[in-house]
């Protein structure tokens, strides 16, 4: 089976841990808004999300990070080993537009990742009113996989944009996984 590491990054107060505890399937601290200190690490196993015979599915490490910049120290430890980043903020707060480049710069440039090994989400928290649907996004987060989510509206929707994105970092994965095999052969 492979394994992916994901970290979830993003400013404070953005849907992370609800992000990731809506996919991992987790109910922990759902009732009210608690800050991540440090990290938290949720599995989520997805069988025959492989295309390939080569294994029967993907165990997911989803790297919930919290979002204080107190913890910046800690990120090159988190980063480590990491095979895609999923960018949370809130559409409605200038704030986290603005932040967003700071957390693209530090967790996907800095590694050198593709940026298909990036998803860039706007979370919309329930209850909120505000039209973000055409959000302009500098460059190089314009060219960035965007998505909007709102589990109170469309959870459906947003469960099914994640898998395309696990799908396309277990694709990722395989290649490399593929030519690591063929230098070893030849």
């Amino acid at each position: 089976m492979l394994k992916a590491k994901i970290l979830f990054v993003g400013p404070s107060e953005s849907g992370k841990s609800v992000l990731a505890n809506f996919l991992s399937e987790s109910t922990e601290g759902i009732s009210s808004y608690v800050p991540t200190q440090g990290v938290r690490i949720l599995e989520y196993e997805k069988p025959n999300m492989n295309g390939n015979s080569k294994g029967a599915g993907c165990r997911f490490e989803l790297w919930d990070c919290g979002g204080d910049q107190k913890f910046e120290t800690c990120w090159p430890a988190l980063m480590k080993d990491s095979h895609g980043v999923v960018i949370v903020f809130n559409p409605e707060l200038p704030s986290h537009l603005k932040e967003i480049e700071m957390w693209y710069s530090c967790f996907v440039q800095q590694q050198q990742l593709l940026d298909s090994q990036c998803l860039l989400i706007a979370h919309h928290k329930p209850g909120s009113a505000g039209d973000t649907e055409n959000l302009s996004l500098a460059s190089p987060l314009n060219k960035l996989k965007l998505i909007h989510s709102s589990l109170e509206e469309d959870p459906e929707d947003v469960c099914m944009e994640f898998v395309k994105y696990f799908k396309s970092i277990i694709n990722l994965l395989n290649e490399s996984r593929d030519r690591e095999e063929m230098s070893i052969i030849t």
